[in-house]
């Protein structure tokens, strides 16, 4: 039986590799944004590191925190958590200096009909943390979705594949990034762009989604026909690494599984595994948003979760009762209307 405490504590656990890196890093650790979908996992994965290797870093947890589970796991765990709306003014004058930010501020749902306010959380805040932190190594979460969509057969974007984004969002993704590569080239500050695609945490995701359409007897729309993912626990992992691989100017590399996954295929294994009737919905198309990550793999090592035991921990969550987050990935969004 599936327990949120069991679930927070695979995707908290460090690995040999993280320990190794963690205790390579130097300074500091401050994640700006901790209180979203994976900040309060990677602040708490940090921290365990960190005392499993006695690197004596401190991390810095810094968000509004919306969500009290999330407070209360970070102070149950005695990571440091700072509650702030970063867009205040003289928030970010209010923080402490680091010599490691990981960046995962943004905005995507609710965008449309708020566009401004998204352009203010993904553009204008970054201007603002490029000139505070100057002086740190920057991991600077993005999408994947900066990328156009290209052919099912294609492999996916490497990150050589020129950005042509669709639809505000991810405009103002690929302008967070243009943001923080002025800052780097001007201040010479070690960046690493972190591209990511979809990452799995029981509670959302993509096969969560799905998952939950299901389980209520919705049809699955097959409108975006594959998709990228990654175990979060791991995706984690390789942004606390990235560290190590900040450059000015400033690096980039997509971060998601080496699979390209047909929602056909994810949505079947899942029903068997639910017992339930699968229908779906709309057009499969030829082309989809997918992302190459073998450079990531190079790099980090393939992730420790497969794809079949995220789908079979995905069907026995949904099964046990688990709840979700109620935040859908919107993956099959093709106009780019989030």
């Amino acid at each position: 039986m599936w327990k949120e405490e069991t679930l927070n504590e695979f995707l908290t656990t460090p690995s040999e590799k993280l320990l190794k890196d963690i205790s390579k890093i130097k300074g500091d650790i401050m994640i700006l944004g901790a209180g979203g979908k994976m900040g309060p996992t990677l602040s708490l994965l940090a921290k365990k590191a960190v005392e499993r290797t006695g690197s004596g870093q401190k991390i810095l947890a810094v968000s509004r925190f919306t969500d009290p589970l999330a407070v209360k796991l970070l102070n149950d765990n005695g990571v440091e958590a700072t509650a702030v709306d970063l867009l205040e003014q003289g928030a970010l004058d209010s923080l402490p200096d680091a010599e490691n930010v990981i960046y995962m501020a943004g905005r995507k749902f609710g965008t449309a009909g708020q566009e401004s306010r998204t352009w203010a959380m993904n553009v204008w805040l970054p201007s603002l943390v490029a000139e505070r932190y100057r002086h740190s190594n920057i991991v600077v979460f993005s999408s994947g979705n900066i990328y156009p969509m290209l052919p099912v057969w294609s492999g996916g974007a490497t990150e050589e594949t020129p950005p042509m984004p669709n639809g505000e969002y991810s405009m103002s993704c690929l302008g967070r990034e243009r943001i923080f590569e002025f800052g780097s080239l001007k201040y010479h500050t070690p960046v690493f762009f972190y591209r990511l695609n979809f990452a799995i945490d029981l509670r959302y995701g993509v096969l969560c989604d799905i998952a939950s359409d299901i389980m209520a007897g919705r049809p699955v729309s097959v409108n975006m026909p594959c998709f990228n993912c990654i175990w979060q626990g791991d995706a984690n992992e390789m942004a606390l690494r990235a560290l190590l691989h900040t450059a000015s100017p400033a690096k980039r590399m997509n971060i998601t599984g080496p699979e390209t996954v047909s929602v056909r295929f994810a949505a079947m294994e899942l029903g068997q595994l639910l017992h339930k009737e699968v229908r779906f919905e709309g057009e499969e198309s030829d082309s989809a948003f997918l992302n190459n990550s073998s450079e990531a793999m190079k790099t980090f090592g393939y992730p420790s979760v497969s794809l079949r035991t995220m789908l079979q921990w995905q069907a026995e969550w949904i099964l046990s009762g688990g709840r979700t987050l109620n935040k859908p990935t919107h993956f099959e969004e093709r106009k780019g209307k989030y």
